[in-house]
């Protein structure tokens, strides 16, 4: 009796750190599409930012 119920801890245990280590896994996988997002959204405005500045150069009078 004693020995089933020390497999059954043993596979409780186990599901226990495979589902942390799903978790993990998918907390990168956030993670990493979040900083994904972000750096995609500062390249845009980097992008409008140089944008508007040769804007504003091309349209200011020759000397």
């Amino acid at each position: 009796m004693a020995r089933h119920h020390e497999e059954q801890s043993s596979v409780k245990t186990r599901r226990q750190q495979e589902d942390q280590r799903r978790m993990e896994f998918r907390r990168a996988i956030e993670d990493r599409n979040e900083l994904r997002q972000l750096q995609q959204e500062i390249a845009a405005i980097n992008y409008w930012q140089m944008d508007s500045a040769v804007d504003r150069r091309s349209a200011q009078p020759a000397r």
